[in-house]
């Protein structure tokens, strides 16, 4: 694992790593936001784990230190201006790995509880497709907000949100109306729920994870 991209260097604030694809002529990309008080090294596992031989990662840390990890946003206060301070420096990023030769269109963000939350954040406000956006046990932060904000292109954008039936961190019940209200508004969503706590239903999930992104 590298520090930066490929070639150069991510925004100052945010670090990110680099893992190339197995497949070294491939250009596609997952760009990876961890939970709270996690790190991209919390992700190294997962090229392993979804055995995508064309898949470029791209694990990055947030920008708040947070114990022995980092915070996207203020988990006990005001979330607001973390998420729209983080909103920002995700759109830097992405136009730096734009930049630097991975398409848009083979482009996909996946984010993990406080990572998912900014994935739906950005996500909404894409002004271009990407070939999909992956939320894992989070939630919306101010879903009128998002709809109301959401790019001419948020309706074709891909969703794939996931969620423990068992949550003690981010219950079901408030995530399940979030993402049927994402429905209802007209944004493609496909809802898995499993049966987990606040982590990952392996194999299952992974499995879901990884057709999801096959069929991009």
């Amino acid at each position: 694992m590298e520090r930066g991209l490929a070639c150069g260097s991510t925004p100052d604030v945010l670090d990110a790593y680099f893992i190339p694809a197995s497949d070294t002529g491939s250009r596609r990309a997952m760009i990876v936001f961890h939970g709270l008080g996690d790190s991209a090294n919390g992700y190294t596992w997962l090229p392993d784990a979804l055995r995508l031989k064309d898949m470029n990662y791209i694990l990055v840390n947030a920008p708040d230190s947070y114990y022995m990890g980092y915070s996207w946003y203020d988990y006990e206060g005001d979330a607001k201006p973390g998420v729209l301070r983080s909103r920002k420096l995700l759109f830097e990023l992405l136009s730096v790995v734009a930049e630097k030769g991975h398409p848009i269109e083979e482009t996909y963000l996946f984010g993990f509880s406080q990572g998912c939350l900014m994935t739906l954040d950005v996500g909404a406000r894409l002004e271009r497709r990407y070939g999909g956006l992956i939320g894992i046990s989070g939630k919306v932060f101010e879903p009128e907000v998002l709809i109301a904000e959401a790019s001419p292109v948020a309706r074709e954008q891909r969703f794939l949100i996931t969620h423990g039936d068992a949550d003690p961190v981010i219950p079901i019940e408030t995530t399940r109306p979030q993402a049927q209200q994402l429905k209802d508004a007209g944004f493609q969503i496909d809802w898995r729920e499993f049966r987990k706590q606040h982590g990952f239903a392996e194999p299952e999930e992974i499995d879901v994870i990884r057709e999801f992104v096959s069929s991009g």
